[in-house]
C-alpha cells in the first residue's frame, strides 16, 4: 500500500522527509513550482533557497583527523520500476567539516510506469508523483547543488540511475567526483564486509545507525554516517579515501588466482573486481550469449549462479518470451526474486542495459 500523499508532499514543495527523523537533524528543502501561464506551456522551475537549522548531526571524530577535510555530499535514488532511469525520488545529505548539516530531497515524476513490486518497497506510486518535477526540471538545481563536490553513493546503482536519467533527456551528467561507499566499507572493515554483506541496511545495523530503508533521504543520511564512521575508524579523510578505494582491499588478494573465465555459465568472481561479493543470476533472452554475460559479470567481481535463492544479490532481466511464461508476465526466476525481496532479501533487479553500464564503470565503482 502506497503511503498517503500528504505524508510525502508539503505545500508548494515536492519534499519528502520522514517526520520521525531524530530531532536536531537539519532539513534542506527544494521548492519546485510550475508556471502554466506561458504560451508554450513550458515548465518554470523556481528553486527555494536551502534552509539551515541550528542543530547538527555529529558522529564524533577521533583526534588527529582534520574535520575541515571531511566535506562531501551523498545522493540516493528510488526508482519506479526495474529500469534504473525511472527515478521517482532523490535524497541528498550534505556533510561539512565532518557534520551532517543538511538533508533534503524531492519526489520525481519519472514519466514512466510504476511496477507494483517497487511501490511495495518504497511506497511511492503514480499519484504521489503526479505533480512532482521531472529530471529536466531538477537538472539545473542539481548541478548547482552538487557541481564540483565529492558525491557519495552506496554502490554505483544510484550513479548509473542518474547517468541514465540524464542521458534519456539529453542532459549533461552531474559534474562531480564520485566515491562509492561500498568500496569504503569493504576497506574500512575488511573482516566484516570485505567479501559480502556490505549492503546499506546490514552495515548501518552493524554500526548502530537507525534509519528507514528505501526512503531516499534516509538512505542518503545513513550512507553519510557510514562514511564518517569509516573516516573515524581509519583516520582517513575524504581525499585519502578517494585514493584508498583505488587500491586492493588487502595485498594478499593480488596473489590469489582469478579463475573467472569458465566454459559453463557458473562463475567465481574476480576478487579485485568492483562488484566482488555480489551474486548474479540472468533470466530471459540477453543481447549477448549467456556465457559472454557470465564472463563480463565475473570480471567485474560477481559470482554467477543459475538459480535464484536467498544468496543472490542481483537478477538481470533480459527480454521475456511470452510463449514460455505460461500465462505469467514475468519469468519464474523474476517472480521468485520478488518473493524473496518481500521476505526481506536484499536483491536488486536490473535490466540488461543497466547491468552492462554497471559493469562498464569498473574503474569508478
Amino acid at each position: 500500500m502506497a503511503r498517503d500523499r500528504d505524508e510525502w508532499l508539503k505545500t508548494g514543495a515536492e519534499v519528502a522527509l520522514d517526520p520521525e527523523l531524530p530531532k536536531g537533524l537539519p532539513v534542506t528543502s527544494y521548492d519546485f513550482r510550475t508556471d502554466d501561464s506561458t504560451e508554450q506551456e513550458e515548465r518554470v522551475v523556481t528553486p527555494q533557497q536551502i534552509q539551515f537549522t541550528t542543530n547538527e548531526l555529529n558522529v564524533g571524530m577521533r583526534e588527529g583527523l582534520e574535520t575541515n577535510l571531511l566535506n562531501f555530499k551523498v545522493i540516493d535514488v528510488e526508482t519506479a520500476n526495474a529500469d534504473r532511469e525511472s527515478i521517482c525520488q532523490i535524497g541528498i545529505a550534505c556533510v561539512e567539516v565532518g557534520i551532517v548539516r543538511r538533508l533534503g530531497g524531492t519526489l520525481v515524476n519519472p514519466e514512466d510506469s510504476f511496477d507494483p513490486w517497487n511501490v511495495d518497497i518504497h511506497g511511492i506510486d503514480e499519484e504521489a508523483v503526479s505533480d512532482a518535477p521531472t529530471i529536466p526540471d531538477l537538472h539545473d538545481d542539481l548541478q548547482r547543488q552538487l557541481q564540483g563536490s565529492v558525491l557519495v553513493s552506496h554502490s554505483s546503482f544510484d550513479r548509473v540511475a542518474l547517468d541514465r536519467a540524464m542521458d534519456r533527456y539529453g542532459l549533461e551528467r552531474l559534474q562531480v567526483t564520485w566515491l562509492d561507499s561500498c568500496k569504503v566499507v569493504r576497506r574500512a572493515w575488511p573482516d566484516l564486509f570485505g567479501k559480502r554483506g556490505y549492503g546499506l541496511g546490514k552495515v548501518a545495523k552493524q554500526l548502530g545507525i537507525e534509519f528507514r530503508h528505501h526512503d531516499a533521504v534516509e538512505d542518503a543520511r545513513a550512507a553519510a554516517e557510514i562514511v564518517l564512521h569509516a573516516c573515524h575508524e581509519t583516520k582517513l579523510d575524504i581525499d585519502g579515501w578517494l585514493q584508498r578505494v583505488k587500491q586492493p582491499i588487502n595485498e594478499r588478494s593480488r596473489e590469489r588466482s582469478r579463475s573467472y573465465i569458465q566454459p559453463s555459465e557458473r562463475r567465481e568472481g574476480n576478487q579485485e573486481g568492483p562488484l566482488y561479493g555480489e551474486t548474479v543470476v540472468f533470466t530471459g533472452t540477453l543481447g549477448m550469449k549467456r556465457q559472454d554475460a557470465a564472463d563480463l559479470a565475473a570480471r567485474a567481481g560477481c559470482k554467477v549462479a543459475t538459480t535464484v535463492g536467498k544468496n543472490i544479490t542481483m537478477l538481470v532481466v533480459g527480454t521475456q518470451n511470452k510463449a514460455v511464461l505460461k500465462g505469467h508476465d514475468k519469468s519464474s526466476k523474476h517472480r521468485k526474486a520478488e518473493a524473496l525481496i518481500g521476505q526481506g532479501a536484499d536483491i536488486q533487479i536490473l535490466s540488461e542495459e543497466d547491468f552492462n553500464e554497471l559493469t562498464a564503470k569498473g574503474d569508478t565503482l
